[in-house]
């Protein structure tokens, strides 16, 4: 089974223009994520997924692979398919570019399920939400389950409803920027007509259970925070100055 990660980025986010070049300790913050996800050993490729040739030059500066997509997709999992189309796979991760707290081993805890069971066409990773100020924040997509663990539904609304969620001792999760699809599903997924729930909440994995498929969702134990905005910033260069990891790749 061959599985390979790809790293969808693109300088003009609404939120943050130029965010995957943006220096973190040094490094720019497109390769922070690379030099991690590569370090996964599930993994035999990562590609980095992108339409601006300036993250091109970079990667490759590094030594890193790099495919060239359209500037016209709205969706990053449009940017995977493109991407994955002439790649030799039989799962593709999604992990987005603005994710420089990940670790080798989220990598691996996604994919397993999919190893295990060759029907699960995807697997999404998540963490527990930690605090009111997240749990109200629409940059965090709110994820809600059933007893199977399987996703209902992703919100940017704080979810379920704050009314009783706290008394209830609920399980609070939010959604991180890392997918893992099986190859044939991501071909069939973009296919697929977008829903009105995925538009109205701007969350691509909706389309997915709105159509019927099975979403898995593996949780993960940690802080993991994707860079939005430029004030992420300055917390994550905080959080790396202390991990591991980062003496391994700089």
């Amino acid at each position: 089974m061959r599985i390979i990660g790809i790293i969808p980025a693109r300088m003009s986010s609404t939120r943050f223009p130029g965010k995957p070049l943006v220096p973190i300790l040094g490094l720019s913050l497109i390769e922070h994520v690379r030099r991690r996800v590569m370090m996964c050993k599930l993994l035999d490729e990562t590609v980095v997924a992108t339409c601006d040739i300036e993250i091109k030059h970079e990667v490759e500066k590094a030594g890193g692979k790099v495919v060239m997509t359209s500037d016209r997709h709205v969706r990053c999992t449009d940017r995977i398919a493109e991407a994955a189309a002439n790649l030799d796979a039989d799962i593709i991760v999604n992990v987005q570019g603005d994710e420089p707290l990940i670790v080798p081993e989220m990598i691996s805890k996604l994919v397993q399920p999919l190893i295990n069971d060759p029907d699960l066409p995807s697997a999404n990773l998540v963490t527990r939400i930690v605090s009111d100020s997240e749990f109200n924040d629409p940059n965090a997509p709110k994820v809600v389950i059933n007893k199977f663990w399987d996703l209902l539904y992703i919100s940017r609304e704080p979810i379920p409803s704050r009314k009783k969620v706290d008394s209830a001792n609920y399980l609070k999760l939010k959604q991180l920027g890392i997918i893992a699809f099986r190859k044939d599903f991501l071909v069939t997924f973009t296919g697929l007509e977008p829903t009105p729930l995925e538009i109205i909440e701007s969350v691509d994995m909706n389309r997915a259970v709105e159509h019927g498929y099975r979403v898995r969702i593996i949780e993960v134990k940690g802080r993991v925070i994707g860079v939005d905005v430029p004030e992420d910033i300055k917390y994550v260069e905080e959080v790396l100055s202390t991990d591991h990891l980062v003496k391994e790749y700089i």
